[in-house]
């Protein structure tokens, strides 16, 4: 790849994740979720092989689902409240939705299956920054909408992405 064309792609991943954490907005953060996303999808298929063009279908097609998801459920609660601001979530729905659009974003249980099947198409480096930069946004996300969400739906989600990761590990040779 051009190293400017990487470089470009890389200082994407960069703002997109920066426009993410610095946004009280809702509007805001999906851009930045969406750059991210953009930005590494080249990346993902930089190597021409059907694995990898597999593995980026597969994650764009989940992340285009969880943005969605995210702009309907800020929409709707624009809708009931009347704000856009990230803080400011009241109804249980929009909160429901947006807490799994974004466990569908990390990858946590039980909307983890697409994760392993895409890392298996990439080469080491892509998949190390699948595995950690591009989960830093939506966890921000996470962590600011968590006082709001209700606690029994983030401690199921933690654990299941426990003790699903610690049995599906014990698989492993």
């Amino acid at each position: 790849m051009n190293p400017y064309v990487l470089i470009i792609l890389l200082s994407s991943l960069g703002l997109g994740t920066t426009l993410t954490f610095a946004s009280s907005h809702w509007l805001l953060a999906w851009m930045g979720l969406e750059i991210n996303t953009l930005a590494i999808l080249p990346l993902m298929a930089q190597h021409h092989h059907p694995r990898a063009v597999e593995a980026s279908t597969k994650y764009f097609l989940t992340q285009a689902t969880a943005a969605a998801t995210i702009l309907f459920a800020s929409t709707t609660n624009a809708w009931i409240m009347g704000e856009w601001d990230i803080n400011h979530l009241s109804h249980p729905l929009p909160i429901a939705l947006i807490t799994l659009a974004l466990a569908l974003k990390i990858g946590l249980a039980p909307l983890h299956f697409w994760l392993p099947e895409v890392l298996q198409g990439l080469d080491m480096t892509t998949g190390l920054i699948l595995s950690t930069w591009q989960k830093l946004a939506p966890f921000a996300l996470l962590i600011q909408i968590a006082p709001i969400t209700q606690p029994a739906l983030l401690t199921t989600l933690g654990l299941l992405s426990t003790l699903i990761g610690g049995w599906g590990g014990l698989n492993q040779t």
